[in-house]
């Protein structure tokens, strides 16, 4: 029987919840167990698609085409495992499924209500992989005490009934704050998130105690006699310099031993070779690349929380110290001041995004990039704006544009997909998921991967306009990357340049610690000129 591990977080957001469920399935899977990792969030959003990156960060897109919150991207990166729609819920969808019911009679005339029928919804999806796994490992989304995420703990107080002590594990994620004025922890907030979440019906069998000092004994017996958890299972989650780095700061606590003695389940060697030899690089690291990040989210750094990883992970990966240069694309610089913008940086990287706000100030950059040669990866939007930078620079389209931003434009080297001209609903609505392509011989493309038919995964309305193939290819890019039934345009470069290259997927989703995405390897290795 598969047994059910839950991750809820107290006193406040952005505990690192997602890290640390990321991290127990690290751990788990390490051990030779078969784990997956799910995140149930309370919004009423059907999914992150149709959120503003400056209030939810990125949006993640898995295999199958869901569009997910950004932890799900943490959960793939840790345990190397390419998750499904499965593994991302929302308030949203719960509600949507049990009202289509409702419509439907599959309630037989009962009344509706939260419990059981909203709570029964949740306790099925979070069930409905127990035949495929060892240990499913459910993160829930928000803050105890948020009466937005009382339906989902409600279903995890109903399942421990359910299912029994011995197949369920409460962990909760708390905040032990440290006041400087006072010189001392304060474990107050801990216990009354705790209380909170007794007063819910659930007990935490585990604590994951943030704080950025380490304990003496006396603030672990404190906690665990105000908690009434068992002072073994009172961690330290002392804050890191790397989140990389908090798998094995869990198991030196002993996490993993506490939990195969809760569900009884064998003691494994934990086998983190991979993951520690990634950790030594970035120790060893020596010498800095700098790499400028231009986009128009780059206020609010989650907007490209993947980017930031794969460039990470590629640069430890050469043994390199990374250095991101947020470059703000709607300040739109020109000549003089856009050379000291980047005069000390080694390359360049456009993100995806929507919108036409930052466009022009990416154009420019991409151009500055092409005629100084400086190393630049285009992803999605960056791909659409070389494209246009293209048109206008060396095709001579003085006016070339997106439909995206200007649909009434006489030279549209990007348009609106056919499939997307007449949709009804914004969500869940563009190309989503993962695609194959093929790449073509001799290209700077097929020497980062090595293969001729890749796979990654895309999420976009928008594409490169076949009538201007012949244009681009005159004026010296190469489309070396085509969908299999070669309608669509998936990678053009300049051969001219040492690395300037576009792609219309989304490479970032698909990077690992151990297995740098060979984009951002070539990036970092052009950007260092070796």
């Amino acid at each position: 029987m598969a047994k059910y591990i839950f991750v809820m977080g107290g006193v406040l957001s952005s505990l690192g919840k997602g890290i640390a469920t990321a991290s127990i399935g690290l751990l788990l899977k390490s051990m030779g167990y078969k784990v997956v990792l799910q995140k149930f969030d309370p919004y009423l959003n059907v999914d992150p698609g149709t959120m503003s990156p400056f209030q939810h960060g990125e949006v993640f897109v898995t295999d199958d085409g869901a569009e997910t919150d950004l932890d799900l991207g943490h959960y793939e990166r840790f345990v190397d495992e390419a998750l499904s729609s499965a593994s991302s819920c929302s308030a949203g969808q719960i509600y949507e499924s049990v009202i289509t019911n409702e419509r439907k009679g599959v309630y037989l005339g009962k009344t509706v209500q939260v419990i059981p029928h909203v709570t029964n919804e949740i306790k099925s999806r979070i069930t409905r992989l127990a035949d495929q796994y060892d240990f499913i490992i459910t993160e829930i989304g928000g803050t105890v005490g948020d009466i937005e995420s009382l339906p989902f703990l409600e279903a995890v107080r109903q399942l421990r009934l359910d299912l029994g002590i011995q197949n369920t594990l409460n962990i909760l994620l708390t905040y032990v704050p440290y006041i400087k004025t006072a010189g001392e922890l304060k474990t107050k907030p801990s216990q009354h998130s705790a209380y909170k979440l007794r007063e819910i019906g659930i007990q935490p069998d585990i604590l994951l105690c943030r704080s950025e000092k380490s304990f003496e004994d006396e603030i672990y017996g404190k906690i665990a006699l105000f908690t009434n958890v068992p002072k073994s299972n009172v961690i330290n989650a002392i804050d890191v310099e790397c989140v990389y780095e908090i798998p094995l700061i869990y198991q030196k606590a002993g996490l993993p031993q506490i939990i195969c003695q809760h569900f009884a389940c064998e003691e494994r060697v934990i086998n983190l070779h991979d993951w520690q030899v990634f950790l030594d690089n970035k120790t060893r690291s020596e010498g800095d690349v700098t790499i400028a990040v231009c986009g128009k989210y780059v206020r609010h750094q989650d907007a490209y929380k993947s980017v930031v990883e794969a460039l990470t992970h590629a640069a430890i990966g050469l043994r390199k110290r990374l250095i991101i240069k947020w470059v703000d694309s709607e300040r739109n610089l020109q000549g003089d001041e856009l050379s000291r913008e980047l005069s000390e940086i080694d390359g360049i990287l456009i993100p995806g995004g929507f919108g036409v706000r930052g466009i022009e100030g990416k154009i420019t950059i991409a151009q500055y990039a092409r005629e100084n040669n400086i190393p630049l990866l285009g992803i999605c939007l960056g791909m659409h704006v070389m494209a246009i930078e293209c048109a206008r620079n060396l095709c001579g389209f003085d006016d070339a544009n997106s439909t995206e931003f200007d649909d009434m434009n006489a030279h549209p080297v990007i348009h609106l997909m056919e499939d997307q001209r007449y949709i009804d609903f914004v969500g869940a609505s563009m190309r989503l998921g993962a695609y194959q392509c093929k790449l073509e011989e001799d290209s700077l493309a097929i020497q980062s991967y090595g293969t001729e038919v890749i796979s990654e995964r895309h999420r976009h309305r928008y594409e490169f306009n076949n009538e201007y193939r012949d244009a681009i290819r005159n004026a010296g890019f190469k489309l070396s990357g085509v969908s299999m039934n070669d309608l669509l345009v998936e990678v053009i470069e300049y051969p001219h340049n040492d690395y300037y290259i576009g792609v219309q997927f989304h490479p970032e989703f698909k990077s690992r610690p151990n297995r740098p995405h060979p984009l951002f390897t070539k990036l970092i290795q052009a950007s260092l000129k070796v």
